[in-house]
């Protein structure tokens, strides 16, 4: 990488003074360093080369957008997550202390702003918005699924829409890189400013998304009652999934969070079930002739290895659709301990969908506030073509090409993976 691939588009000179005056305002020249070794960035000085870094979010004191003559939209995408509402009610209030008059919710994601399914937008007020975050889910509705960036553009166009918000994950992120190429193609003012939301934790180029950290306490639960199953039977077993389709951040944090589980399963790290040096079954019988009951914690994209071939399918999103491995490892088990001549009593949780769907809570629904002031702010500042990171404690500008590049993902020589090895028994 080089510091060009961290560069954030901009619409033009911010010549307009910031309305907002009892602020802090950050200068145009400051950095988030991408490098937290101070050994790294001493070597990139004495090669003369400029270190990595992003460009640190915040208020500018001169800003591109008039805002009494702008029009914003706000659009959720993708799966439901903890803090969509929290994160809409913060735009709106952010972007009405600007003075921006009006502010539409598109309905359901992208497809709202296409005519053709006839989708009127919400108008947005701080009235409207003022307890939504007390709510799971989004008031604007979400879905997935790919549109014409053409028509989306000659809507926003019509709508006279200056600032548009995506809140979603690298698939909406994709499609507002593919927003910003066409209005780029048409030589338009607009600002498009994603606010990273996935709650698998796994957008690249930043440290955490927000509605992670309500899925990880909401998911600490069901591991506390999948342990009092497991200990309610004799050689009882709890398995608990989480979401995760290709990164295991929340049943890594979660089995941090809650020492319950005694295995961590994720997509990262393959596993066999009866044979070889990291084989969960004979593992499973031995801790089961000790102790006479487990907990299994499991990502939802973990072990898909074990599943026979077959046609890969896709949601509309374009990713690929898991087979459970929940059931899988029911069975599996049940399977191998009748083998074995020893009686269990399994229990299977999935608690997915309760957990994307609850509103956020204590410091997730601060980051949430926090992530959508940082947008408004860099949308008024002209920035576009990006989205709102965090990363060593700062908010940063990330641009959308850098974030989507790949997926984030927990090293297993991470210091992270080393301290759940140290509190699974597998």
């Amino acid at each position: 990488m080089t510091q060009a691939d961290f560069q954030i588009g901009k619409l033009g000179k911010c010549t307009l003074t910031n309305p907002i005056r009892d602020m802090y305002f950050i200068g145009e020249n400051e950095r988030v360093s991408y490098e937290s070794d101070p050994a790294v960035i001493a070597a990139d000085v004495a090669r003369k080369e400029e270190p990595l870094a992003f460009e640190r979010a915040g208020v500018r004191k001169k800003i591109f957008h008039d805002p009494a003559w702008s029009k914003a939209a706000i659009l959720t995408a993708g799966g439901l997550c903890p803090g969509l509402n929290d994160v809409i009610r913060a735009l709106v209030l952010s972007l009405n202390r600007y003075g921006v008059p009006v502010i539409y919710g598109i309905r359901y994601g992208y497809r709202g702003l296409n005519p053709e399914h006839g989708l009127e937008p919400l108008l947005l007020t701080p009235d409207l918005v003022d307890g939504i975050h007390h709510d799971g889910g989004t008031i604007l509705g979400s879905s997935r699924g790919a549109e014409d960036p053409r028509v989306l553009v000659d809507t926003l166009a019509r709508m006279n829409i200056n600032l548009l918000f995506c809140i979603g994950g690298d698939g909406t992120a994709r499609g507002a890189h593919a927003l910003v190429q066409e209005i780029k193609r048409r030589k338009l003012a607009i600002s498009v400013v994603v606010i990273p939301k996935t709650i698998d934790n796994d957008i690249c180029f930043i440290d955490q998304s927000f509605g992670f950290a309500t899925a990880v306490r909401t998911a600490e639960s069901f591991v506390s009652c999948a342990h009092s199953e497991a200990k309610g039977a004799y050689n009882g077993i709890g398995i608990v999934k989480v979401m995760g389709r290709d990164s295991g951040w929340i049943a890594a944090f979660t089995a941090l969070a809650n020492p319950f589980a005694n295995y961590c399963l994720i997509p990262e790290e393959k596993f066999q079930l009866e044979k070889g040096d990291h084989a969960l079954l004979p593992h499973l019988l031995r801790r089961l002739e000790k102790k006479h009951h487990a907990v299994i914690l499991v990502a939802e994209g973990a072990g898909q290895e074990l599943f026979k071939k077959k046609v890969v399918r896709k949601d509309a999103s374009g990713n690929i659709l898991k087979d459970d491995i929940g059931l899988l490892l029911k069975s599996e088990i049940a399977r191998y301990m009748k083998k074995h001549d020893t009686d269990v009593t399994i229990k299977y949780i999935d608690p997915g969908y309760t957990i994307r769907s609850v509103c956020a809570a204590g410091e997730d629904a601060v980051f949430c506030t926090l992530l959508a002031n940082n947008a408004a702010h860099a949308a008024m500042a002209g920035r576009t073509d990006m989205i709102v990171g965090h990363w060593g404690g700062e908010f940063t500008h990330v641009p959308i090409a850098l974030a989507t590049s790949s997926r984030k993902k927990v090293r297993l020589d991470s210091p992270l993976w080393s301290c759940v090895k140290t509190i699974v028994s597998f």
